[in-house]
């Protein structure tokens, strides 16, 4: 077991994401389990509250100079006596904004691969999905002086997101601003609309504001997937040898008190997260680094609680 924090790039399964295991992860988001409800209210092409000419009609009006003569309402102009037209909601591609979480307390594991293994997984299975679906997808961090990936559609948007997560990744940032900074950038950057998924330590939540979450589910689709591991939540009752930087350590799992404080640093952050964010609008899972990687897209159409 390695404990979070710097480390060599080491090229081992589940220790570092690969770009082929994030790009083989296309075939189980797009299989027809998943895709059962794309086509649902909030997928795909999404509603603009703009008027323009689309294919949802929004409602009629009195027809005025050049108007498309195609869309006169004749119905309602034979009631009138005046001409009236047609009006429908302009279509525009929904935006799915990916934030990653970089923190240090992310790369590390006990099951099958590293939480940031499998955040990078979860990510590319939520990219595939999301280009199924017609959206442009995106990606960004907390670190300052690195910009978002831009939105784009299709493969050629998945890919650009799967290269940073594959980068991200590998190795803990030195200049992580944090995820309450990287949340603050994304408000300032989403337009009503669209989608943001979160990737995150659970730890990592404990430095959001509330009222952030709030906001952001007011006039966005908001879903947050908290990585963890199996050893975090349900520790055995034993000395548990650590490795850290420098030799190794024991941490004393058998004594009620360092047991009692395991839980806190490590199970209650991911249990208070999925008690209070559902009340805030905002769509919540866990993600075990034992789960399977797509298990995570059933949180893209699952209905969340009124925001309180």
């Amino acid at each position: 077991m390695t404990m979070g924090g710097e480390r060599d790039k080491v090229d081992a399964p589940g220790v570092v994401p690969s770009i082929a295991e994030l790009v083989a992860l296309r075939a189980v988001a797009a299989s027809p389990r998943h895709l059962r409800r794309v086509r649902n209210a909030n997928a795909g092409l999404a509603s603009s509250p703009m008027r323009g000419r689309g294919m949802e009609y929004a409602e009629s009006r009195e027809y005025t100079a050049g108007d498309d003569a195609r869309h006169i309402d004749w119905r309602l102009t034979a009631r009138t006596g005046r001409a009236h037209t047609k009006v429908f909601h302009a279509e525009r591609e929904r935006l799915t904004l990916l934030v990653a979480d970089t923190a240090a307390s992310l790369y590390f594991g006990t099951r099958v691969r590293f939480k940031s293994v499998q955040a990078a997984r979860a990510g590319a299975a939520i990219a595939w999905h999301a280009v199924g679906e017609g959206d442009r997808v995106a990606v960004m961090r907390g670190v300052a002086r690195e910009a978002p990936v831009a939105p784009a559609g299709g493969s050629r948007g998945a890919l650009r997101v799967i290269n940073a997560l594959a980068r991200w990744y590998a190795a803990t940032p030195a200049d992580d601003e944090g995820l309450a900074f990287a949340l603050e950038r994304a408000q300032r950057l989403l337009r009503p609309g669209a989608r943001l998924v979160l990737l995150a330590d659970p730890s990592s939540l404990e430095a959001v504001p509330l009222h952030r979450w709030s906001a952001l589910a007011r006039h966005h689709d908001v879903a947050v997937v908290l990585l963890h591991d199996p050893l975090e939540s349900q520790p055995p009752a034993m000395a548990l040898p650590v490795a850290v930087a420098g030799g190794r350590i024991e941490v004393a799992l058998d004594d009620a008190g360092v047991r009692q404080r395991w839980l806190a640093r490590f199970a209650a952050p991911l249990s208070r997260a999925t008690d209070v964010l559902p009340g805030r609008g905002v769509r919540v899972m866990g993600l075990s680094t034992a789960d399977a990687s797509e298990a995570c897209l059933a949180l893209l159409h699952r209905r969340v609680a009124g925001a309180a």
